[in-house]
Order: C-alpha cells, then structure tokens, then sequence
C-alpha cells in the first residue's frame, strides 16, 4: 500500500514539508531558545551581584553603628552603672536617659537603621527617642531566646514591638550583639539593631527570573531572611538542592538540574561571605521561554495545516493517475498470498480502465490469475494423491515385514511340535490381520492401537518366553481419541530386538499419556544405547531422508523411519518426536501426536 505511485507523492510532499519546517524551526527554536538562556544568566547574575554588593553595605553599616555603640564610653559608663549596687536609682535613671540619647544620635547617623534598643536581664529596655522602660515580654520573643540560647546575632524578618508602637506596621531584621562582652551567655545586656525589611525587600523584588522566578535572600540555615516564607515554601525543589548550591567551588553560578516531573529547572546562586547568607533562584526552564513555545506551537500549526493541504492537493492529483494500478497492485498482493477470488474482485473492470497501456496490463493479469488459479488447484490435486499413494506405500511396507517374522515363528514353533502355542499365535496373528486389512482407515480409535498391540505381545511372548518383560502404562482417559495406526508395534519390535542383542532379557516400557491436545507415546527398552554422534546422525537422517529411498531401502532398521514418515506425512508440522539415548543406557522414543476425534483435529 505505501508503495503506490499515490502514496509515495503523497509521502514525498509530507517528508518535504516536515523536513524542511521541522529544521528551520527545530534550529530557530535551539538558537533563540540558546539567546534568551544566555541572556536571562547573565542578566540574573549581574543583578544578583548589584544587589548582593547593596546587601553587603547595608549589612557593613548595621556592624559599623553596632561597634559605634559598642566602644563608646557612653555605654561603657552606662553598663558601669546600672551593674553598681549601690548607686541610687535616680543616678541610674539619668544613666539611661544619656543612653538614650546616645541611641538617638547614632541612629540618625546611619539613616538605614530603623532603630536601636538595649535589653537587660533585669527586664529594663533602653531605646532611642529617650525610651526607657521595664518590662520582661521580650525574654519571651523568639529572637531573644534565639540569641540567649543559641548564639543567634541575626533574625529574619519579623515583627518588632517596638516598631509596632512607632506606628511603622513593616518587618525587621535585626542585628543581635552582646554589650560588655563577645560571649551571649556572659553578658547582661543586649543591643538589637533593626533595620526594615522593604529595605532589602524592594530591590530584589526587582530582580525576575523569567515570567514567575523570584530571588530569595536566606541564611546560614538556608530559611528566608526576609518576608518570603510563604512563596519560599512553594518551592519544594529549591529547599532540596540548596545543598548543591552551598557545595558549590564558584561563589556565585548556574546549575541545570532535573526535578521530580522530569523536567528542567535553573537554579541561580550568589553566595555573600560577610555572615554566610546565599542570594539563590530556581526557576522552571519551560517558564523561561513561554513566548518563545508559544511561537513555537503556532508555527507548528501553521505547518500542520499546510501539510494538510499538501496531502489534500498530492491526493487529488494522485488519485485520477493511479487509482486503476493501486487496484492492479492490490489484486497482486491477494495472488501473493494465495487468494485469486479476492484478488479477481480487486481487479478494476475494463470500462473503468483509461488508457489502452493500462487496460491490456489489466486483462493480461486477469487472465493470468484464471489460468494460475486452475493449474494450482490441478497441482494440488495431483500432490494430494500423491502424499495418499506415500502414505499407503509405508502402510504396506509395515505388514509384509512384521508377517514374515511371525511365519518363521510359526514354522519354528511346529517343528517342534508346540501345538498350543502354534494355536496361539494363529489366533493373534488373524486378530492382528483382520485389524490390519482396513487400509482404507488411516486413524484408529487409541483403544485399538492397544489391543493390537497386546496381541503383537502375546506373539512375542510366545517367541522368548522369560527373556522379554514388557509392560503398557495408560495415562488420562483416552476415551475417542484417534491417532494414525500401526504407530506403535514396529517401535516395539525394534525395542526388543536391540534390547536383546545387549543382554539377556528385554526390558521394554510403553506409555501412552492423554496430555492437553495431545497424546504422548512413549517406548523405552535396555538396548545398547547409542552414542552421542550416532543419535545426532540419526534423527537429522530421519528429517531429511526422502520417502522414495525408506520405500526402496532393503535395510531390517525401516521400523523407526517408517513411522516418522508416516506421522509427518498424515499431521505435518503438528508432529514432533525426541528420541534421548546413551550408549549403554538404552533408548528412549517419544511421539506427540496432536489429538483427534472424529478424524478432526482438536
């Protein structure tokens, strides 16, 4: 079918359409698609770098106002006194108003600070803008303990109560250091640094990554710094590769990794050294080209179509030139496989023929399938008979060979005046004649074949005596079951003979199994056995051998050839047989013969 002068027009326009547009978009789509990541890379990178040069002044600052208010002597003397004991409460008062004032003018100092307060233990809280006051809730913030119990001297993004009361509703970081001494456990007072969140906030929001990639600034335990926890948490595949990020040699780069739905994602990090936070984005790579798929997809609709109307128009044009030598085709495809009525109504008719080229190619074939169809139906004929003229050439080869055994036997046995058992084996041998002269019955019930058998064992009881031990196992119900006849009883002479030519006694074993579809015949003897090369000749000799040369051979071994022949010649390729054999272990034969009733094969 592919193969028609229309199919292949047909086929030539679509290959040359999907080949020429699938490379020129294929190699658009690479470059632009190259373009826009090297771009979008660099143009992340650098502004991660402007932004994490911003993150490290403003972070210098916040340390610079820390160690201002940590080495100044107002505070030293501050500490001094509210440590005394003994000094009043009202010099203590006045230490903290000094304080204050102190905050007060080294936060307008440094215009990034959003306020400076002092905590102590004892619950007292110094701020700037002259605030003073006493009270414990802050021993119970997070950030405190965080400090106090950990070491924490940074905490993201959060609200601060101080801030609160200001009127300022924004988050702030805050930068956590001990006064006095470098050790939070030690000390008695700690200073608190806010700074607003929205100021680191609102230059990294402008910071993109594609059409939905966000920056997230995050700390030493990769958690975000500022207010992005909830969008942070909506990036599962970010948490799982900061490892990769953070082992990373370069401090700053891009990686391509492949997450959980078998997709690409852009991880983009840039690591700030000062106190060991990390400007990291992931990003979908897909997210990153959503114009570009987009124009993408309608040029593949666009090339679609036009291939639709390239088949439409190749169809068209094909259709009034070969649809007379498609049929012709068609019809030859039939005869291939032996179908001459399907290919006869395949052929066109002559009036539908146009052109007298294609009309006299057309009439030649049709009367060479008629012609064709007659001689193989005359030929198969003739091998049919023939294959029944074989079949019943080995039948006879069978009878004149057992029956000139058993007339010996009959000769010996009145020469010496063994008139019983003359008797006997007259009565088994016209038994055995009367079943062997129904020629015309190529199968026999199963049961039959047995009988037969058993009287073809009581002649060869009658012949040894003590010497042969023979015995017939039935396995299954064989009920109706029918197989070709005299299958059985050339086996078993061949058994016993070469059984005794080995020792003194034969010892030969016949099974028959019902098996599913088939039925297994098995004769096993304790003959000689043969060697490996010796049963390897054999059964490639019983494969190939023609049937001519087994009806013309003279040789005493045709027992075994002869039913091989005869079951490949009755059920063909439904026949097998394996024959396993050892030198000194005797033989074993087996034939699987498919099942039958009623002469019809199951």
């Amino acid at each position: 079918m592919f193969y028609s002068l229309k199919n292949r027009l047909i086929a030539f326009f679509v290959i040359l359409l999907v080949i020429s547009f699938g490379t020129m978009f294929y190699l658009l789509f690479q470059e632009s698609r190259s373009i826009i990541r090297s771009y979008i890379e660099s143009s992340a990178l650098e502004k991660m770098d402007e932004y994490g040069s911003f993150v490290q002044m403003a972070l210098s600052q916040m340390y610079d106002l820390s160690s201002v208010v940590f080495n100044s002597d107002t505070t030293k003397k501050w500490d001094n006194a509210l440590s005394d004991p003994l000094l009043p409460e009202g010099e203590k008062m006045l230490a903290n108003l000094n304080m204050s004032q102190f905050l007060t003018q080294t936060t307008n100092n440094y215009s990034i600070a959003s306020s400076v307060t002092i905590y102590r233990k004892d619950g007292s809280r110094i701020g700037d803008g002259n605030e003073v006051s006493v009270d414990h809730a802050f021993q119970d913030e997070e950030w405190y303990q965080s400090f106090a119990e950990r070491g924490n001297h940074w905490d993201s993004a959060h609200a601060d109560p101080i801030e609160t009361r200001r009127a300022r509703p924004y988050q702030v970081v805050s930068l956590m250091l001990p006064i006095g001494t470098f050790e939070p456990s030690l000390s008695k007072s700690v200073m608190k640094v806010n700074v607003s969140s929205d100021f680191f906030l609102e230059p990294l929001n402008r910071i993109h990554l594609g059409e939905n990639g966000t920056i997230f600034l995050l700390d030493q335990d990769d958690r975000p710094i500022l207010a992005q926890t909830e969008e942070f948490d909506r990036y599962p595949d970010l948490a799982r590769n900061m490892t990769l990020a953070r082992s990373a040699a370069e401090p700053k780069g891009v990686m391509y990794l492949e997450n959980e739905r078998g997709t690409t994602d852009i991880l983009v990090y840039k690591k700030l050294q000062l106190n060991n936070w990390i400007l990291v984005g992931l990003v979908p790579e897909q997210d990153l080209f959503v114009k570009l798929i987009k124009l993408r997809d309608f040029s593949m609709l666009v090339a679609t179509l036009l291939l639709i109307l390239a088949i439409v128009g190749a169809t068209w044009i094909s259709y009034g030139i070969t649809k007379p030598l498609s049929r012709l085709a068609s019809a030859m495809r039939h005869v291939q496989k032996g179908d001459f009525a399907a290919a006869e109504s395949r052929i066109p008719k002559e009036r539908n023929v146009i052109g007298s080229e294609v009309e006299f190619v057309t009439s030649t074939f049709r009367t060479m399938v008629r012609q064709l169809r007659q001689h193989i139906k005359v030929e198969f004929e003739l091998k049919l008979l023939r294959q029944q003229a074989e079949y019943k050439a080995l039948l006879m080869q069978i009878n004149p060979h057992f029956l000139f055994n058993t007339l010996e036997l009959m000769s010996s046995l009145a020469i010496q005046r063994r008139t019983e058992d003359t008797v006997t084996v007259i009565t088994a041998l016209g038994r055995m004649l009367r079943f062997s002269l129904r020629i015309s019955d190529d199968l026999v019930p199963l049961a039959e074949e047995l009988k037969y058998l058993r009287h073809y064992e009581a002649i060869l009881r009658i012949r040894f005596g003590e010497r042969l031990h023979l015995t017939i196992e039935e396995q299954g119900d064989t009920g109706q079951r029918e197989i070709v006849k005299f299958i059985l009883q050339p086996l078993v002479e061949n058994a016993v003979k070469y059984s005794l030519q080995g020792s003194q006694a034969a010892q030969v074993k016949i099974q028959v199994a019902n098996e599913t579809g088939r039925v297994r015949l098995s004769v096993a003897d304790n003959g000689p056995g043969m060697a490996e090369e010796q049963l390897e000749r054999l059964q490639a000799e019983t494969a190939a051998i023609p049937i001519d040369q087994i009806l013309q051979s003279k040789s005493q071994q045709i027992g075994l050839r002869n039913v091989l022949a005869r079951c490949q010649l009755y059920y063909g390729s439904s026949f097998t047989f394996a024959i396993r054999s050892a030198a000194g272990e005797g033989t074993v034969i087996e034939l699987y013969l498919p099942t039958t009733e009623g002469g019809k094969l199951e």
